[in-house]
């Protein structure tokens, strides 16, 4: 991987961590105020179809479909046509999710309508009612959300990588605030609490605009008020992003196939998936979308180049970054599920119940870490090179796949289930676009990829043993801490010496485990974990020196 990439890579990394931070305080807030009860069930269902949008349009169809267009026409035509086309897809995506905000509200109840019996039926009814409430509050998040990832892509175009990949943190930031100073207003009132969050996320998608605007206006940006869709590099764009967004949809599907079979398995199902799959996206977030939002831009301008080989090469570099970073994460999730999702959401209305349902649904998502990750280079790369089709086909086989493991094991494993089925079909998804994409280009260094991945494994599988006996030792060892917290307020003492406990748990598990991590990468020579190390403690250092 170039220099250059590699400090994009972990510009990128340092925000999107941010920002992912910030994500799982969210969760908090919200896991202590609702629990896995109905109100935050209904409220993760209302934000389905929104966070679709978003995860689409942010890490898929921008990276598909606009930058490579929007970095080609800079390069070809310049910065003043750049810019109209920017506009063009700006006023586009307004008019479109406009009119699908509009559409929603007005028909919220009979879609929702359509929900498992358990949901909507007549014990169900104000289960239905709520939802249908939060759906149409939420809604407008879909057209915030649009103009964001569309000025995130033109940042990423120029090589701006900070300030997009933080302005998710801004949309957290509303949300929490919304916990803090909106909740209470709406229970002063007798609304339903929940209703305070959904406002909350409309003030956080209005800041993720405001926070990128200044920087985008000092790059030249302005705003027009222009539309066409026959437009050629709108055209082009359109063509790129109709099938590149079905090819990068897999897993937003199988998400809401995930939602609607979810809702039949009692209450609680939906909110254990949702913040399990949030818990496992924290790693991709981190690692999978930062290593491919550096990347793929490097990538369109080798494409357009015609520099095959280098392509080569900064595909298989990016993909060995990224095994490095995401299968130690997977491993880790596994081994230690249970005590962090108690170390993170076990406090308020979050059980000891709510703990062990998340722990089950976390163990199951972890195998499929690596497959998104993967699919976040793969499947953008295909569009670089003008190949729109092969994604689809994959993604659309993706779905049925995933569609088939979820109907059958739903039925032996409850909800749990659902996210091991999503697992399979993830790592489906990335080792056939892979594999593809090997042909397509005439290699991605096979040999040296598997080489890398197997070390990687190896070193993985001993990390997460080690991690495993450590924390179960302390588990079995560790006295309560109650006394340590005794000076604290008498309601919060058992929460707060409960929460210590399993921090010097996971703490302690998570550093052994990491020197194993690192003795074993020595021995079997992997240069990847050199790499990285190099890497962080050059940021370190720079961080130091400032």
């Amino acid at each position: 991987m170039s220099e250059r990439l590699a400090k994009s890579a972990g510009t990128v990394g340092l925000a999107v961590m941010t920002s992912r931070i910030l994500g799982l305080i969210r969760d908090q807030v919200m896991a202590a105020f609702f629990g896995t009860g109905m109100a935050h069930d209904a409220f993760n269902i209302a934000m389905r179809v929104p966070s679709l949008v978003r995860d689409l349009f942010a890490e898929g169809a921008m990276s598909a479909a606009f930058i490579p267009t929007f970095t080609r026409y800079w390069k070809e035509h310049g910065q003043a046509a750049a810019w109209r086309l920017g506009n063009l897809v700006l006023n586009a995506l307004m008019v479109v999710t406009g009119t699908l905000v509009i559409a929603g509200m007005i028909f919220a109840e009979p879609l929702l309508s359509l929900l498992p019996k358990e949901f909507s039926g007549p014990d169900g009814r104000a289960r239905l009612t709520l939802t249908v409430d939060i759906t149409r509050i939420v809604l407008p998040f879909l057209m915030l959300v649009a103009v964001a990832v569309a000025l995130s892509g033109m940042l990423n175009s120029l090589r701006r990588f900070f300030v997009p990949a933080m302005s998710p943190a801004i949309y957290n930031v509303g949300v929490i605030f919304s916990a803090v100073a909106i909740i209470p207003v709406c229970t002063a009132l007798g609304w339903n609490p929940i209703f305070g969050i959904a406002i909350g996320t409309l003030i956080g998608g209005v800041g993720q605009i405001v926070f990128q605007l200044p920087l985008l206006r000092r790059e030249g940006f302005r705003y027009q008020p222009v539309l066409s869709f026959r437009d050629p590099g709108m055209r082009e764009i359109l063509l790129l992003m109709g099938p590149g967004t079905l090819g990068l949809a897999a897993s937003q599907v199988n998400l809401i196939v995930n939602t609607y079979l979810a809702v039949g398995e009692g209450e609680g199902a939906v909110t254990a998936l949702q913040l399990a799959f949030r818990l496992m996206y924290l790693p991709i977030g981190l690692f999978g979308v930062s290593v491919a939002t550096a990347a793929i831009p490097e990538i369109a301008r080798q494409v357009n180049a015609g520099a095959l080989g280098d392509v080569r090469r900064t595909v298989s570099s990016s993909i060995r970054m990224m095994l490095m970073l995401s299968v130690p994460a997977t491993i880790g999730l596994m081994a230690l599920s249970g005590p962090i999702v108690e170390l993170i959401f076990e406090r308020g209305q979050f059980t000891s119940e709510s703990t062990r349902m998340t722990a089950l649904a976390l163990l199951c998502y972890a195998p499929g870490l690596i497959g998104y990750s993967a699919v976040k280079i793969a499947s953008p790369t295909f569009y670089a090179l003008k190949d729109a089709r092969t994604p689809v086909l994959v993604s659309v086989s993706t779905i049925a796949l995933n569609l088939i493991l979820n109907l059958t094991l739903v039925r032996v494993f409850s909800f749990q289930g659902l996210a091991l089925g999503t697992a399979i079909a993830a790592l489906f998804n990335s080792g056939v676009l892979l594999y593809l994409l090997s042909r397509r280009i005439d290699g991605i260094e096979g040999g040296r990829v598997l080489l890398s991945f197997v070390k990687i494994l190896v070193a993985s599988l001993a990390m997460g043993a080690a991690a495993v006996v450590t924390e179960a030792w302390l588990d079995a060892t560790l006295p309560p801490l109650d006394s340590l917290v005794a000076w604290l307020p008498g309601d919060i003492v058992a929460a707060t010496a409960r929460t210590l406990r399993a921090g010097i748990r996971v703490g302690a598990a998570i550093g052994v485990g990491l020197v194993v991590l690192a003795l074993a990468a020595s021995v079997l020579r992997l240069h990847e974990f050199t790499n990285v190390r190099a890497r962080l403690m050059a940021r370190l250092r720079r961080t130091k020196e400032k």
